[in-house]
């Protein structure tokens, strides 16, 4: 074997070019596969992190506006949720519908503990609202049942907020009471935070916030859970009729939907799964295509190696070469290079993609509610990368064996006379 070594050496440094040629092939076909890989599953793993802000199987709706006349009412009234839509929910709903909650805001407060400060609104939620938003507790408790029939002032704040009115130490703020407007509340927890708008709220108990600010039974949105929802069509059918349960609440027709705006994270989720499918689809079949590049290319240096080397087979046969030893010395030239070469794409494959997950996989935009991230985890498994390697080692095997079995065979005397 170590001679068979030598021999391949000794060969690829008098054809430094062609071996060049091959080993530029094998390692480029390799190296884009991981890479656009890489890319995809950068983009893929960064929109289900985006994805992932809340609760799958919940639901937000808002009131909007009618697009229609309708009971000779004019097009253009504004729709506000009250507890008469947060009842129907619940009641009428209960086959599918979890747990109910909603939501009423007061804007333009300032939140004061000693002399440190911040601007800000506060938010009025039930309980469930640290499940459908994912809210992370670093310290504390959220909003309890309790809170609400007692109407409590009592403020949940993420840890940046926390950190504006206790520099030295924010999670040691639960349980002191904060200065809201001049109405003093007291912090019950301190959630993590994500940096995104979605929650960067302050929240205190829904009944709290509607008595204190006056704001009788109305609900800037209303949220809940909900199972049995499995399919787009079966998304869609729920949709359509709470939809028009709530227009028949507030004299809208039923069909228009202006009136009331449902934001389902379910089929939004099932509609970007398809599309994350898509891309991942076509990330494969362009990396397999610039993977076959590479074993064509393979294919066709081996093809003129074998012919440019035919002279020399004849030799070896006319001075006692065996078939068997000229196949292996061919197979075991081209198993060595393309797995060389095809380590090195591996390699570069993967370090590329390292480079990116440190440079733009660190990148984030600021979608306008929450800062998303453009990339996340741009990396490839190693399984990927050592099948690919091996699948293109075993492609340059082949590209070498029909070749090199017909050299094998060819007479001396044909081989000689061969230019």
């Amino acid at each position: 074997m170590r001679d068979i070594i030598t021999e391949i050496w000794s060969t690829a440094r008098r054809n430094k070019l062609r071996t060049a040629l091959t080993g530029f092939a094998v390692a480029w076909g390799i190296f884009m596969l991981i890479f656009l890989l890489g890319c995809g599953n950068g983009l893929i793993n960064a929109q289900m992190n985006n994805m992932n802000r809340f609760l799958d199987n919940s639901m937000m709706v808002h009131g909007g506006s009618t697009s229609k006349a309708h009971e000779g009412l004019q097009e253009g009234r504004d729709i506000q949720l009250d507890d008469g839509d947060i009842n129907t929910t619940g009641r009428n709903f209960s086959a599918h519908v979890d747990d109910v909650g909603a939501r009423a805001e007061q804007m333009g407060l300032t939140f004061t503990y000693g002399e440190n400060y911040f601007s800000g609104g506060l938010h009025g939620v039930y309980p469930n609202e640290a499940e459908i938003s994912k809210l992370k507790l670093r310290s504390g408790r959220f909003i309890n049942p309790t809170d609400m029939s007692m109407q409590r002032k009592c403020l949940v704040m993420n840890e940046a907020q926390a950190r504006e009115l206790c520099p030295s130490s924010p999670l040691s703020l639960v349980g002191k009471h904060v200065n809201v407007s001049g109405i003093a509340f007291q912090v019950v927890g301190i959630t993590q935070e994500d940096k995104s708008r979605f929650q960067s709220n302050v929240y205190c108990p829904f009944t709290t916030l509607r008595t204190m600010y006056n704001l009788g039974d109305k609900a800037e949105s209303i949220v809940f859970t909900f199972h049995g929802l499995n399919t787009e069509q079966e998304n869609e059918d729920f949709e359509e009729e709470y939809r028009a349960r709530l227009n028949t609440n507030h004299h809208a027709a039923p069909d228009d939907e202006s009136a009331i705006w449902i934001w389902n994270r379910f089929t939004q989720n099932m509609q970007m799964n398809k599309g994350i499918s898509i891309i991942h689809t076509a990330l494969w079949i362009i990396g397999i295509f610039t993977l076959l590049s590479g074993i064509v290319g393979v294919s066709n240096i081996m093809l003129i190696t074998v012919k440019e080397r035919t002279r020399e087979f004849g030799i070896r046969k006319a001075i006692g070469a065996t078939p068997a030893s000229i196949l292996r010395l061919i197979i075991v030239e081209s198993v060595i290079i393309t797995t060389f070469f095809g380590y090195i794409g591996m390699l570069l494959g993967i370090a590329a993609n390292q480079y990116m997950d440190a440079t733009a996989g660190q990148m984030k935009v600021d979608s306008g509610l929450f800062q998303a991230t453009m990339f996340a985890d741009p990396t490839v498994g190693i399984d990927v990368c050592i099948e690919a390697t091996v699948v293109m080692i075993l492609a340059g095997t082949l590209a070498g064996l029909i070749p090199a079995r017909k050299a094998a065979h060819i007479r001396p005397i044909e081989a000689l006379r061969a230019e």
